[in-house]
């Protein structure tokens, strides 16, 4: 079962360019069922739809939420699939499950104020003020992913764009507009970055491809170092650090120009959104504010006096 696994992993790495961290979350997934199976007897190539079901309802058993079980039947449906296709399998047992459906939370998110005291906060860090604030500028002006964000090559900030090309999920590409802002903080980090990279090269350093290089193996700022820095930027800010993650800051993106009256999808094709049912989420968090916009303003919303 692991060589199946591995086979699968490898195809996917390979024809569908996906990303580590989701070839990551399907080894842990289908390890986890080639577990249950193997505890059984049981082998991917004699499993069956109903041993299936019964692998997810010990799932839902052992407490886990919709949203891990919903992904975890994708990557089995996804296995199941690859095997039918390179024929070592007749049959597909996985086709014809329906899955638990994922429980829809409203993404949080945070106020223009709020935004405007995280962005001040990166501006005024002691160290490498410039950098922190061109990232938390690029990152509300684009809402970008954060992986995508740290990964930016050098190349796609020269000469001042008024858009941003952005390589996503899967490899695809998309533009995304730069506020003046933005652009502003931009050319002021990257000229501080070139400065700094003439003399690390003057010191026989090879140079950078990054936009913002670090001295890592991946070459360049990490998505675990960014979070650390942002939780740092809420602290500064006087905002909890537990309610302001990169992922918050791009619901704000969205949230705000929904707001403003930006179409969705516009918003779908800016935040990389294979479905529009996606972005749709975020006319529940307006829906949400109109509601209690009503409940506190309307005169026949208020209770009456006894």
């Amino acid at each position: 079962m692991a060589r199946w696994v591995q086979t699968f992993l490898q195809a996917q790495a390979a024809e569908l360019d996906a990303a580590t961290n989701t070839q990551l979350a399907y080894a842990r997934d289908l390890q986890g069922f080639a577990e249950w199976l193997a505890s059984r007897g049981l082998h991917f190539m004699q499993v069956t739809q109903d041993q299936i079901e019964s692998y997810l309802i010990d799932c839902a058993a052992d407490g886990l939420a919709k949203s891990t079980r919903a992904r975890r039947l994708s990557a089995i449906k996804q296995l199941f699939r690859f095997a039918y296709d390179e024929g070592w399998r007749a049959d597909n047992p996985a086709l014809q499950i329906k899955g638990p459906g994922r429980a829809q939370r409203l993404p949080k998110t945070l106020d223009l104020a709020e935004v405007d005291r995280l962005l001040d906060a990166a501006r005024a860090s002691p160290r490498d003020g410039l950098r922190n604030g061109c990232l938390m500028e690029l990152l509300y002006a684009t809402g970008m992913r954060v992986s995508e964000l740290v990964s930016l090559p050098v190349s796609a900030a020269r000469g001042d764009p008024r858009m941003l090309l952005v390589r996503g999920k899967g490899g695809k590409e998309r533009l995304v507009p730069l506020s003046p802002p933005a652009r502003a903080a931009m050319a002021a980090w990257l000229a501080a970055r070139d400065a700094a990279q003439e003399v690390a090269q003057k010191a026989g350093k090879p140079a950078s491809k990054f936009l913002f290089p670090s001295h890592g193996k991946a070459g360049h700022l990490t998505r675990h170092a960014f979070f650390g820095l942002i939780k740092g930027f809420a602290v500064t800010a006087g905002l909890s650090p537990e309610r302001v993650t990169p992922h918050v800051l791009r619901h704000a993106f969205a949230t705000h120009l929904l707001a403003g009256g930006a179409d969705l999808r516009s918003i779908q094709t800016m935040l990389g959104h294979a479905d529009i049912a996606t972005t749709e989420i975020y006319t529940h968090v307006l829906d949400q504010r109109l509601t209690d916009l009503v409940l506190q303003h309307h005169p026949l919303a208020k209770p009456t006096k006894s």
